[in-house]
């Protein structure tokens, strides 16, 4: 004979648990990985246009270059990873303030992705043209591409910290 199961009743919104909450933990989701992307495509692009600027007098140096695409595409896995975080958290019911403090950590990786891929695209375009003219600048060129990349990872460290709140 089957047993009855017992009927699963949802728990009912409540004052710090609307139904509505768990929407600002998938927009802090969408905002990581929507804004860092960006922010990479941008990277890419403008340093794959220097790249190829660079290549036609120098296509030796091609390999040397690709250091700015690799960089910007880095960006992302930053909001990749959070919103991987973020939306393996939801539940049916979730705390506003965790939904607040979850869309802030989407800003929060998400727009300094978009701004670190922007430098980074800005600095790989001009960066790898001038270092096909004179090498030595070739040094310069990475440490100011890893002072654009820790922006991003400034992101990521502060939206994990709200996450794990």
């Amino acid at each position: 004979m089957p047993r009855l199961k017992a009927h699963h009743i949802d728990p009912e919104a409540t004052l710090d648990q609307p139904q509505y909450a768990f929407f600002f933990c998938i927009m802090g989701a969408v905002s990581a990985i929507a804004f860092s992307t960006l922010g990479a495509a941008y990277g890419t692009a403008k340093s794959a246009i220097g790249i190829s600027s660079m290549a036609v007098k120098h296509p030796e140096l091609i390999m040397k270059s690709i250091i700015p695409v690799v960089m910007a595409g880095i960006i992302a896995i930053y909001g990749l990873v959070v919103s991987v975080l973020l939306t393996g958290s939801l539940v049916k019911m979730y705390p506003t303030y965790k939904g607040f403090l979850n869309l802030g950590a989407g800003l929060a990786v998400g727009l300094s992705g978009m701004a670190a891929g922007f430098a980074i695209g800005v600095v790989g375009d001009a960066g790898v043209r001038a270092a096909a003219q004179q090498p030595k600048l070739f040094v310069g060129l990475i440490l100011i591409l890893i002072f654009a990349e820790v922006l991003g990872l400034y992101g990521l460290i502060v939206a994990i910290y709200l996450f794990t709140k």
